[in-house]
């Protein structure tokens, strides 16, 4: 499975994984184009998570590159490509955490002034931070080969650089871990001041509380606050997982199951959140139906154009006196 300190990444996994990222890439993708398309989605929270979707899509686009070369060795695409996929996985990190305190702003303590102050402060944590840390661990030659010791194929920070714990922490690991602890806390408060809110709307108000529509609302919101921290959770796990696994010196890192699932779970992030907030948003399913469904008959309406046209349009080599008798000729056998 293994030779010496290296895992090795099989066809199967490569294959799986590749195909997680082209997931994440179409999700991102469309996340960022439904924001583009309709000007009337351009909410401030939306907005950040098309700044989530463009880390996720580096990300994707990167692990891609590294899962299908899968790097044996130091070279500057290994280099580069390691150090887009840090920013880019970091970045995403900070994004997540950013919605999540944007949100608890916004819905517990009911400022949406201040809430929409911190935009410009995410911009400067959420970029800038994952790229001093990238460009200080490029300068110091720390990305780079990791013999898929904690990846899938692609490069990270060297395997035998003697700092590799610090710099694994620094360069995702410690941003990872925090994001365990906030993000659960954050949408459990949420969620609280909601139902909260909630109770009280249905004591004053019981006919706005029973209507079926105002409860389906409420309800796949409340479903998607609990969603939120649990698949992201439920998906970086296994990275973690395999990075105790090196610090303790386990075999058990480089299992073929373990290996896929951290490969899944690091290139997913972008198709579980396009399913949440493009797939499981009503309005925005509604409309994605309809342009499905408008282009689909506009291209049937093209094609039965083209049918009706084709009888009456000249063969090659065929002239037109040629078409008139061959249209006389099968107008005097019709009368007859």
């Amino acid at each position: 499975m293994a030779n010496g300190n290296q895992t090795e990444v099989y066809l199967s996994e490569q294959v799986i994984v590749l195909f997680s990222c082209a997931l994440s890439f179409l999700g991102s993708s469309l996340i960022i184009l439904t924001y583009i398309i309709w000007s009337d989605l351009r909410t401030t929270p939306r907005r950040l998570l098309v700044y989530l979707s463009v880390a996720d899509w580096l990300s994707a686009v990167s692990y891609a590159f590294g899962v299908w070369r899968v790097f044996r060795s130091d070279s500057v695409d290994c280099v580069v490509q390691g150090a887009i996929s840090t920013f880019a996985n970091t970045s995403s990190f900070f994004w997540t955490v950013a919605i999540a305190v944007y949100l608890y702003i916004f819905i517990v303590r009911s400022s949406q002034r201040v809430a929409d102050s911190l935009v410009l402060s995410f911009h400067f944590v959420s970029w800038g931070v994952p790229l001093a840390i990238t460009i200080a661990a490029v300068c110091l030659n720390k990305i780079g080969y990791d013999a898929s010791e904690v990846s899938v194929g692609w490069c990270w920070v060297r395997i035998h650089a003697p700092d590799r714990v610090l710099w694994m922490l620094l360069t995702g690991k410690i941003w990872e871990f925090l994001a365990y602890l906030t993000l659960p806390v954050f949408y459990i408060l949420i969620k609280r001041h909601i139902h909260i809110a909630h109770a009280a709307l249905s004591e004053y108000r019981p006919i706005l509380a029973n209507r079926p529509p105002s409860h389906s609302f409420s309800s796949m919101a409340d479903m998607k606050l609990t969603l939120i921290p649990i698949i992201f959770i439920a998906l970086r796990i296994w990275s973690t997982v395999r990075f105790i696994l090196l610090l303790a010196g386990s075999p058990a890192r480089q299992n073929p199951v373990l290996v896929t699932l951290h490969g899944i779970g690091n290139t997913l992030q972008g198709a579980a959140n396009c399913t949440m907030f493009v797939l499981f948003t009503r309005p925005i399913r509604t409309r994605l139906c309809t342009a499905l469904c408008c282009c689909c008959c506009a291209k049937r309406g093209a094609e039965v154009r083209r049918s009706h046209e084709a009888p009456h349009s000249l063969l090659p080599g065929q002239d037109a006196s040629n078409q008139r008798e061959e249209d006389s000729s099968s107008r005097v056998r019709t009368d007859r």
